[in-house]
């Protein structure tokens, strides 16, 4: 019987003077019709995923659930001995790091390669993308026209100075965000707009993209960054307050006479030791069904990354927007390079 055990970090064991930790969990079975997922996605919806792939197949699913680290982390640790069939996360930034560690195996899958644009899965097949979040500016309708802030390098225009909000340059989105900068405009300009980022921040960086969302509702800023999931999160949402803050904002897709949007992912690829490889290939077939593409859409509000799905509200109501086609793992693999150029420009 499929289970899912979920970490926090009292299970982390202190390793030495390395920075890697142990997790001290329950040992998960695999019996030959089930594969053992290591995931990082954190949403309700997805349950449906995995009732509906087990209905359909026979195989059942066993879970670990925590942190993108903490989940590299074990894995690291376990090393060979790792029961982990698959590992999946949000962020192509994450995903690449588990594929840096060695953690990840190349697969071929004629369905996955004709299913995915290649800017949305890694070269050699280590990890694939199943859903898309557009990392979006959101102005307050009544206090900024979207002109004004038409691309990710007017964030850091100096006409803004004091009305922006974003989270924190520890936050894996706006890394990956960075990344996309520099793979744009090179790093010394990637610096320069940093710097004109934290000198339009209207407040420190706190809390996450719903709050940001919340505060420029509020008031207490007029444009911030987030990824389009969460607006489409208070749309859906039936508390009328969230309703409220909803119908005080505007979505921007930024770019859009340039490259385009930055598109972010959702996405995880088969883990290095795997026994399961058939069953792990299977599920990853099954997430870019039309069935588990209508359902990132229409439970948390993803794209689809399979062209032709049809997508439901409130996604329908944002409307078409040209994306930024860099390969995701370029701007992920600039991750590093990202955070070191946010520490120097004062982002905290």
């Amino acid at each position: 019987m499929a289970t899912s055990i979920a970490l926090n970090r009292r299970y982390l064991l202190a390793a030495g003077a390395a920075s890697a930790g142990l997790l001290a969990a329950p040992a998960i079975v695999r019996a030959a019709t089930e594969i053992n997922l290591y995931s990082s996605r954190h949403y309700d919806t997805d349950e449906t995923f995995y009732s509906n792939f087990t209905k359909q197949t026979g195989i059942g699913i066993n879970r670990i659930e925590a942190k993108a680290e903490e989940l590299i982390e074990r894995m690291k640790a376990e090393g060979a001995n790792s029961p982990a069939d698959m590992f999946i996360t949000v962020d192509a930034g994450n995903i690449e790091r588990a594929n840096s560690e060695g953690l990840l195996r190349p697969v071929t899958s004629e369905v996955l390669t004709k299913s995915i644009p290649a800017h949305l899965r890694h070269p050699d097949g280590s990890w694939f993308g199943f859903s898309k979040r557009a990392r979006v500016i959101i102005v307050a309708k009544d206090r900024m026209k979207p002109e004004e802030v038409a691309t990710y390098e007017s964030l850091a225009d100096e006409k803004i100075k004091g009305k922006l909000l974003i989270r924190s340059s520890g936050n894996i989105y706006n890394q990956s965000l960075m990344g996309s900068i520099i793979a744009a405009d090179g790093a010394e300009q990637a610096e320069a707009w940093a710097r004109g980022i934290v000198a339009n921040m209207a407040r420190a960086p706190k809390g996450g993209d719903t709050d940001q969302i919340r505060a420029v509702a509020a008031g207490e800023g007029d444009v911030c960054v987030s990824n389009s999931y969460y607006l489409g999160r208070l749309i859906n949402s039936p508390k009328p307050e969230d309703q409220e803050v909803a119908a005080k904002v505007q979505i921007v897709f930024p770019n859009q006479d340039g490259r385009g949007a930055h598109v972010n992912i959702s996405g995880g690829g088969v883990a290095k030791h795997a026994r399961n490889v058939d069953g792990a290939i299977k599920f990853m077939e099954y997430l870019v069904s039309e069935e588990a593409q209508m359902l990132f859409a229409a439970g948390n509000v993803e794209y689809p990354v399979v062209e032709g799905v049809k997508l439901p509200a409130p996604l329908d109501s944002f409307g078409s927007f040209k994306e930024d086609t860099l390969d995701a793992q370029k701007y992920a693999a600039l991750n590093a390079e990202a955070v070191q150029i946010m520490d120097r420009a004062g982002w905290k």
